[in-house]
């Protein structure tokens, strides 16, 4: 109890001369000027740490909302003694993980979708390089840093507080030297000295140490710089790729629509047909370069000649009913056959001449460019981009 008392009448001393310096201007223990420099630049570095760890927290997780849900995550982790904790989602993850899921969808037949998924996988790799830029800074300079504040920063910070302390206890007893025995104001100077001492000791050894302080700086720009590097990488394959895939898109033959056959069933008969709803006959000029005529022997008439069987089969007529023209909205078919999309006039013995908006019974393909057909009773060739396909050929 009497040291409890004590204590409590040794602060209301140093509030008593507090007062007096701050309210009535009396004069207290001047410190030297090479302390005070120290002091100022201790105090500096402590609202630099606060403040740089603070940032670069921000920098590395730039979404408060998810910090604040990792902190506590973490605390949780802590408290249930499990080890592993949750990662900050990166940016760069969650665009790739988007890219990444619709690139699936559309397959791989797909080359946007091709190309979605490839640009996904690569953002993927950027954010697991960023999980490590965050662990490496954590590593390399938030811990260090915030250890520095935690331990030898709030040392010198306490021990500047009790110098300051026993130096308002010095100057209260000082200021009343007569009702103070001289030997008790003697030992209240050594207190202040030796507290003195002490902290301006820690000061010069964390002020002098920048060679510490430079290393962890160095650190977190190795750690951006690899991060950075890694990135490069990543885009520039990943550039190539696209580069690729564009050049092979570009050079790929145009594609042209075909519509598709639907098997119905008619109402007088159990057999099913194809039903075909042509499009309307195009406009504009036949394709002014024809494709180089086929190897293959040319088809007499009436007959086929396979390119790869000496085999030849009688072709009978064939009649339509109901095909009288390209403004027909309704085809019902039994056999292959195509519509005449422009017309077209015979530049060499065994080709088929026809009109626009012809029906030609196809009895066979010579090659990627060239059909063989039936019009009228005449037979022959004829190119493929001539055509509309409204029964297609059966699979051989």
């Amino acid at each position: 109890m009497k040291m409890s008392v004590s204590g409590m009448k040794k602060q209301l001393h140093k509030a008593s001369q507090l007062l007096n310096e701050r309210l009535m201007g009396a004069e207290g223990t001047r410190l030297d000027q090479d302390f005070l420099k120290m002091e100022k630049s201790v105090t500096v570095i402590h609202a630099l740490l606060a403040d740089l760890l603070t940032r670069t927290t921000e920098f590395l997780q730039p979404n408060p909302a998810y910090r604040a849900k990792l902190s506590m995550l973490n605390t949780m982790s802590r408290i249930r003694g499990q080890g592993r904790a949750s990662g900050y989602p990166q940016t760069e993850g969650m665009l790739g993980d988007c890219m990444l899921h619709y690139g699936q969808e559309l397959g791989q037949a797909s080359e946007f979708g091709g190309a979605l998924a490839g640009v996904g996988g690569a953002l993927q790799q950027v954010a697991q390089a960023r999980d490590t830029l965050d662990v490496n800074v954590k590593r390399t300079f938030i811990d260090p840093l915030q250890d520095l504040h935690n331990t030898e920063l709030k040392e010198i910070r306490y021990q500047l507080k009790k110098v300051n302390g026993r130096r308002l206890d010095f100057d209260y007893k000082r200021r009343r030297q007569g009702k103070v025995p001289a030997e008790e104001l003697r030992q209240t100077w050594d207190k202040f000295i030796t507290s003195k001492e002490l902290a301006e000791g820690s000061m010069f050894l964390l002020l002098q140490n920048d060679v510490d302080q430079l290393s962890h700086l160095a650190a977190l720009v190795t750690a951006l710089l690899n991060f950075h590097r890694n990135a490069h990488r990543i885009l520039l394959g990943l550039h190539g790729n696209l580069q690729a895939r564009l050049t092979a898109a570009s050079n790929k033959p145009e594609r042209r629509f075909r519509s598709t056959n639907v098997r119905v069933r008619t109402e007088h008969s159990s057999s099913i047909r194809l039903l075909h709803r042509p499009s309307a006959a195009p406009s504009g000029e036949p394709p002014t370069v024809l494709p180089s005529r086929p190897s293959s022997p040319i088809p007499c008439y009436g007959k086929t000649r396979h390119r790869h069987t000496e085999m030849t089969q009688d072709i009978p007529e064939i009649n339509c009913p109901g095909v009288s023209g390209p403004a027909d909205s309704q085809l019902l078919l039994d056999q292959p056959c195509c519509r005449a999309l422009y017309s077209f006039l015979p530049n060499h013995k065994g080709e088929l001449g026809f009109n626009q908006g012809d029906v030609i019974v196809l009895t066979g393909q010579v090659d990627a460019n060239w059909y063989e057909g039936v019009l009228g009773g005449r037979s022959g060739l004829f190119p493929v981009s001539y055509v509309d396909v409204l029964v297609p050929l059966p699979l051989p």
